[in-house]
């Protein structure tokens, strides 16, 4: 199969038909043999529905229904576990992303052999709530991350299936899988400036200032488990041992202050308080990183998700 698209959606039983119609228009024309994969994230309207009946008109057309809503790196995960495209193309339900971008994004990734091209949304149909969030957000994830994209965010990606199959998206990081996939070693990144459609149904799922807030935490999360993910004692192990050894010599300096130069009042002074302080994060530190290699011995069942219905 030349391409699956998967398309992860809430409550947007209006812009499914049309979306669907588009996509198929567009792989046909160009002679792509495709799979349409449509992850419902706990709607609450008819989009359920809708793609039953999708599926009845066009086999090509699969749906997966969570119990509840896990959010949409739980929707893109699950998707990826059943893409078989050689090309795997993850785009908005809400209209906003073109399906004419299609064609292109498979050339870059067959022909110029990119590991994943993402959108760029150089000219956005958004209110300014929207788009100057998202433009401190892709400035922060920028200068953290050291990958040069101007739209992290941007829902229209292409990527290798292979890449897809290899990285891990769970919780709220599905804004950073360029940056997962890099600490992956996917390293050949690309961009492509995409149309933005103004939404014609319902409303944005946009997640406003909380997004921006917690962004920046997700990004260190990310950079820290791909550094240290396999060998977290390294880094907590690291830092105990300075640690400890800063509060030792404290500790020595000040004994032998007592005893050769016949210091008095040594447990009243702050520097001793800061040695017994440096032995005790000392010691915690390693004792956090032998827990953390244990943990790290165990598997993950992060990415285990409730699923009421597939076709």
């Amino acid at each position: 199969m030349d391409v699956s698209i998967v398309v992860p959606l809430k409550n947007e039983e209006e812009s499914l038909p049309e979306l669907e119609a588009w996509v198929r228009r567009v792989c046909e024309s160009n002679g792509l043999s495709y799979e349409l994969i449509l992850v419902d994230d706990g709607s609450t309207d008819k989009s359920w529905n809708i793609i039953q009946q999708l599926n009845q008109q066009s086999p090509v057309v699969r749906g997966i229904k969570f119990r509840r809503n896990y959010g949409k790196s739980a929707a893109l995960h699950t998707g990826f576990q059943i893409a078989s495209g050689e090309v795997v193309i993850t785009m908005d339900a809400d209209l906003q992303d073109s399906p004419d971008e299609i064609p292109e994004l498979c050339r870059m990734i067959r022909e110029d052999r990119y590991d994943l091209v993402s959108g760029w949304k150089k000219v956005r149909h958004d209110p300014v709530s929207k788009t100057i969030p998202t433009k401190l957000f892709n400035a922060v994830t920028r200068w953290m991350s050291g990958i040069h994209l101007h739209d992290f965010n941007c829902g229209l990606k292409a990527y290798r299936n292979d890449v897809v199959k290899t990285i891990e998206v769970y919780g709220e990081m599905h804004r950073y899988i360029p940056v997962i996939a890099k600490w992956a070693g996917f390293n050949r990144i690309g961009e492509k400036v995409v149309e933005h459609r103004a939404r014609q149904y319902g409303s944005t799922k946009f997640g406003g200032l909380e997004r921006f807030i917690n962004g920046p935490l997700d990004l260190i999360s990310i950079s820290f488990v791909g550094k240290f993910g396999k060998r977290p004692m390294h880094f907590f192990g690291t830092l105990g041992f300075f640690s400890f050894l800063i509060g030792t010599a404290i500790l020595i300096w000040l004994t032998i202050s007592k005893i050769v130069y016949q210091e008095y009042g040594i447990a009243e002074r702050p520097l001793f308080f800061f040695g017994i302080l440096a032995l005790i994060v000392g010691t915690q530190l390693f004792l956090t990183g032998f827990l953390a290699e244990m943990i790290n011995r165990n598997s993950s069942i992060r990415n285990s998700y409730l699923i009421e219905k597939e076709i």
